[in-house]
């Protein structure tokens, strides 16, 4: 026998029964929603990973590093400047910059940067267009990428001063040059100069997509300089004692450089405010690909909404015989109502489960992690999504004539 004042409790398992009945038709209905979940919850999990993958990155130069490049980096906004803007470069740092500025700060270290393209050779194996990066012997102390004692060490003061023919490589470059494995000690080859492996990095992968630091090669700036035929420095790094030296080092670099260069021909700029930057951009990214993700969840609501109405008038004879008896309409709102929400967080809570192993599994090619923010977003929008394409069916059902309704076949 019918309940005709029904609690709370009562219409729940009513709904649960009447979902039950028809397995089949509960799960096609909620895969637009187990997509739409799985999508939101993989895409914000790879972009909190990505973004605690780089701040780990950046965390490991220090908050006390200072870049100084040529060309304008960010916009008026903070922003990076679009390709365009930031590709025009109009001058090149030289070794008087550098000299400069070391006079400026003597307790502070000021070190140059080179870079070239060239081939390198290994007794069987060839790689083109390694980037080769040059410095001095505080370069990869300074910036933490120095090889493990294990792995070799960076060349010496002694050896950068010599243009010493020695090279770090980084550890896919070194793998892909000696497959069998003993890099260290071993001679490879760039422009027709024997070059003695004394280094060997540990794999560092990238950072925002861009080249993995495991196809770099180091050696002395001097060196690399020759292979691009100028003594063009393309970067300096200036690292100061603490953080708290950074906003007034920062404004006395651009006084040294502007005695000559223009204020836009240069950029003085921190690893914080380089993480900033690269942290909006990927938060913007993330949001975007989130919301195309997420119209699969207004999909699966509009699925949701057409199986309800069709539950609605394959019930018919049962709302007109609860309603003839009694029942409330807002009874039978509240059962139908209930029935799309359980349709829809039954979706959600699978897609957040195959969501949390897709980033699994992802996170062992590229950072991804699971927040529990982005669980209770998703779990919420996909019931939010239940209630909203509920309430057309259910108010359907609530107002449904009672003679009419038992008098359907």
């Amino acid at each position: 026998m019918f309940n005709i004042k029904p609690s709370i409790g009562d219409l729940l398992r009513s709904s649960f029964r009447s979902i039950l009945k028809n397995k089949g038709r509960t799960v096609l209905t909620s895969l637009g929603i187990i997509i739409g979940v799985t999508s939101v919850i993989l895409l914000t999990s790879i972009g909190n990973g990505l973004k605690i993958f780089i701040n780990q990155q950046f965390e490991s130069l220090g908050s006390n590093t200072i870049f100084i490049s040529p060309g304008k980096v960010f916009n008026d906004n903070g922003g990076f400047n679009s390709s365009e803007t930031s590709s025009i470069i109009t001058i090149s740092f030289t070794q008087k910059n550098v000299n400069d500025l070391s006079r400026r700060f003597r307790n502070f270290d000021v070190i140059p940067m080179a870079m070239a393209q060239s081939n390198i050779k290994s007794p069987s194996i060839t790689k083109k267009n390694i980037s080769i990066i040059g410095s001095d012997h505080r370069y990869g102390p300074v910036t933490n990428n120095a090889p493990a004692s294990q792995n070799g060490r960076w060349y010496n003061k002694e050896e950068n001063d010599k243009d010493a023919n020695v090279i770090i490589l980084g550890n896919k470059l070194a793998t892909d040059l000696f497959p069998s494995g003993n890099a260290l000690g071993k001679k490879v080859i760039i422009n027709g100069k024997n070059m003695k492996v004394i280094g060997i990095n540990d794999s560092k992968g990238s950072s925002f997509g861009g080249p993995s630091f495991d196809d770099y090669a180091y050696a002395p700036i001097g060196v690399v300089q020759s292979f691009v035929g100028n003594k063009n420095i393309v970067e300096i790094i200036v690292k100061t004692d603490t953080k708290d030296q950074v906003a007034q080092t920062k404004i006395d670099i651009e006084k040294v450089l502007l005695k000559t260069y223009d204020k836009d021909a240069f950029t003085v700029f921190d690893s914080s405010q380089l993480l900033n930057s690269i942290n909006t951009i990927i938060s913007t990214l993330t949001i975007a690909l989130t919301g195309i993700a997420a119209i699969s969840l207004v999909v699966g609501g509009i699925g949701i909404m057409n199986i309800m109405l069709v539950t609605v008038t394959e019930r018919t004879r049962e709302i007109g015989l609860r309603k003839a008896i009694g029942a409330y309409p807002r009874a039978i709102l509240l059962q139908f109502l209930f029935e799309a929400v359980i349709l829809s967080a039954f979706g959600g809570l699978i897609g957040i489960i195959l969501g949390t192993l897709g980033t699994m599994a992802i996170n062992n090619f590229f950072p991804a992690q699971v927040t529990a923010s982005s669980i209770i977003l998703a779990f919420g929008v996909s019931s939010l999504v239940g209630i909203v394409f509920g309430v057309t069916p259910a108010r359907r059902a609530s107002k449904l004539s009672p003679i009419e309704a038992l008098r359907y076949e």
